[in-house]
């Protein structure tokens, strides 16, 4: 398994599909999953630091496992099928449960909860996002040496990965 940073959702215009992306911790690799529109919503709020006065679907399942008096470990990507990812929660007794991974993410978000993919799923799915200009990597250490480039930054690269590309680059068969 390898161990993945949530970079965002975005959405892919024309047809208006949120998009998850998921990178590489220490590697090169990203993996877009398409995910739908309630799935990115609750996604991106959190990330954006939103949080509703009453809980959502997420944080009611995140609230009802601690309230079990469970944890869960990890959020995996463990297979892709004819174009769909499936997805695990790993409880901290060994359990697992199946999850649509963007409804594992969502959760993840919320709990502080690591995600990662198996290594199969990425290099079948996995794409490499275009390297930075080595002018950009030199403005985003100039900021602070030594510290990892600024979210914005790592999100705009993500855009303009996802302008150049369209769902069918993503086709494998």
């Amino acid at each position: 398994m390898i161990e993945m940073r949530i970079v965002g959702v975005h959405v892919e215009m024309p047809n208006s599909q949120p998009i998850l992306m998921l990178t590489e911790v220490s590697g090169p690799r990203s993996l877009p999953i398409m995910i739908g529109s309630v799935e990115a919503t609750a996604i991106a709020m959190h990330l954006q630091g939103v949080r509703p006065a009453r809980p959502l679907t997420h944080d009611l399942l995140g609230q009802v496992i601690t309230a079990l008096g469970r944890k869960v470990e990890q959020v995996r990507v463990v297979d892709f099928r004819e174009g769909t990812y499936f997805g695990e929660l790993a409880f901290d007794d060994g359990t697992t449960v199946s999850a649509r991974p963007s409804d594992a993410v969502a959760l993840a978000v919320r709990a502080g909860i690591p995600v990662f993919v198996d290594d199969a799923v990425l290099a079948e799915a996995g794409v490499v996002v275009p390297e930075e200009s080595e002018e950009d990597v030199d403005d985003a250490l100039s900021a602070e040496e030594g510290e990892p480039e600024d979210a914005e930054d790592e999100v705009e690269r993500f855009r303009e990965f996802l302008d150049s590309v369209s769902p069918e680059d993503f086709d494998k068969s």
